[in-house]
């Protein structure tokens, strides 16, 4: 039997009700919310007016906006699923609506007094799944038990696919407001995310195997075969050839990815890859240039640039242990990302807390506290990590805004001087309803809005962060400037945007004081002299 390989431009595309699949999707109660006060708008809206729809995603002004990047004539296609997703999601809907009558409840009750009376006017749909709860200024809230929300008829697995289709550039529409409907080129098979088929499947595009035997595995239907079977070649990919240096290669893959390997450790940070192995104006490493095991993949935090499941769930199969910063709030806002992870079949996940470190071999990771880029809300799922190999130190600093430099003074006594540094610098950023909107309980005005960016630093606070650590070394990265980017992050940058401003600003500083800096873009290799090198 004839054993073939996956094609190197086939996108498996991670879907929830034909929406692109992230993070605020996958936990029950930010999925309800998302569906009823994000998805079900948008169709609304283009049902109501296609036309602007339509006008609008012609607009670069309006990338990243609420609007379906399709054409007048999908009306009915919108219309049925909308009708679709009413229906079989009809329990997410009731779980959204709960929701907002125990926040009115929360917001009636005489603040101060005892909230155990209120259990019993708890919606039913509710009871059990939360925890009612005070701050220390007798403001009344609530926590979910959410462990006990995965294992309801809350999480419902059906909902998810995937979406299987030949790519050869760059250009998507944005992916938080258009749904994948059907076309002649794509086939959306009811795949879990948890199930095994994905990674027998991502394992293709190095060991080939046979065609029917992945088909079956995966559900392909008889008449969907000729579509399917396009999607294998027979022709060899390129062979990933071990790093087997004695020093430390740092490679970046675009935005806030980072491969950091030695001849027996690979780390990867933040996993967004162009996969795609098709041709680019822009240089850049795809999966042909990660290693057949990767030891240890490091989440920053819970932004769908930062965890995207079109390249981590590939890559399942080769990643032995994954870390994500530690949260058990139970806050709306506040995702557990174990809980995530292990819902999409993510068996190896470590948790990690601020200044807590994981060691293994010559290497140690520690987590370190993250602020800012949050909109000012109490998220606990967020840790920039620092990695001593051998003692060569790297800090991720991810899209932390330096809001108290001293904070990284109280760290700095701990972890001293970092020989390289990577720093975010998207330092506008979306208004906090861009993201966080659905899981709001009012609309914020709009000046009050445009002051809660979800922003990095900018040039004072980045060079705050510089000045204490004293690196050797000081990369901008997690700009979201490459171009397979866009269909997540709608960012588009010229010369005079004020985050190209701060980071020129802040490159040219460090340069003058004696340290190597760039914005990064594209792909970067570096080779370190460690400690414990030859």
């Amino acid at each position: 039997m004839n054993k073939f390989f996956l094609k190197p431009n086939v996108v498996i595309e991670p879907l929830i009700n034909k929406w692109y699949a992230w993070t605020h999707l996958i936990s029950p109660a930010t999925a309800a919310l998302n569906l009823s006060k994000r998805y079900l708008k948008i169709m609304s809206s283009y049902i109501q007016a296609p036309q602007i729809h339509a006008a609008a995603a012609l607009n670069p002004k309006m990338k990243g906006g609420p609007f379906m990047d399709y054409p007048e004539n999908r009306v009915e296609d919108v219309k049925r699923l909308k009708e679709e997703t009413m229906e079989k999601q009809r329990i997410l809907l009731q779980l959204s609506e709960a929701i907002g009558e125990l926040e009115e409840l929360l917001k009636q009750h005489d603040k101060g007094l005892s909230l155990e009376d209120l259990y019993s006017k708890v919606p039913d749909l509710l009871k059990g799944y939360v925890e009612l709860v005070y701050d220390l200024n007798n403001n009344p809230s609530y926590r979910f038990f959410e462990s006990l929300i995965y294992k309801s008829e809350f999480y419902d697995k059906s909902a998810q696919s995937i979406a299987l289709w030949l790519t050869e550039n760059d250009e998507r529409p944005f992916v938080l407001s258009t749904a994948k409907m059907d076309s002649a080129n794509t086939l959306q098979l009811s795949v879990s995310f948890d199930n095994p088929a994905i990674d027998e499947l991502s394992r293709m595009k190095r060991t080939p195997a046979p065609i029917d035997d992945i088909a079956k595995l995966l559900g392909v239907k008889e008449g969907d075969r000729d579509l399917f079977d396009s999607f294998f070649t027979e022709e060899k990919h390129p062979v990933y050839k071990k790093y087997m240096g004695a020093n430390v290669r740092m490679r970046y893959f675009g935005h806030a990815c980072i491969l950091i390997e030695t001849n027996d450790i690979s780390i990867l940070v933040d996993p967004l890859i162009s996969y795609y192995g098709y041709e680019s104006s822009v240089a850049h490493y795809s999966d042909v240039d990660l290693p057949d095991i990767i030891d240890y993949v490091l989440i920053t935090h819970n932004h769908q640039d930062h965890i995207l499941f079109e390249t981590l769930l590939p890559l399942r199969h080769k990643i032995k242990n994954i870390i994500v910063p530690r949260t058990t709030s139970g806050a709306l806002q506040d995702p557990n990302l174990k809980l995530t992870f292990n819902a999409i079949g993510f068996k190896n996940v470590i948790e990690i807390d601020e200044m807590e470190e994981i060691v293994f071999n010559n290497c140690i990771i520690t987590g370190i506290p993250f602020t800012g880029e949050h909109s000012d809300l109490n998220i606990r799922a967020k840790s920039c990590y620092h990695i001593a190999v051998d003692g060569f130190t790297f800090l991720f600093v991810a899209d932390s805004r330096i809001v108290e430099p001293k904070l990284y003074q109280h760290i700095y006594k701990s972890i001293k001087e970092i020989d390289v540094i990577f720093l975010g610098m998207e330092c506008d950023g979306a208004p906090l309803s861009w993201l966080y909107g659905p899981l709001l309980v009012e609309d914020l005005d709009r000046h009050k809005d445009q002051s809660r960016r979800l922003a990095g630093s900018d040039f004072d606070k980045g060079m705050s962060l510089v000045n204490i650590f004293n690196p050797k070394e000081v990369y901008v990265y997690a700009m979201g400037q490459e171009p397979w980017l866009e269909f997540i992050s709608s960012i588009k940058y010229t010369d005079t945007s004020n985050p190209i401003i701060q980071s020129n600003k802040l490159i040219d500083t460090c340069v003058k004081k004696g340290i190597i800096a760039e914005r990064l873009f594209g792909e970067k290799e570096i080779l370190y002299q460690h400690i414990g090198g030859e």
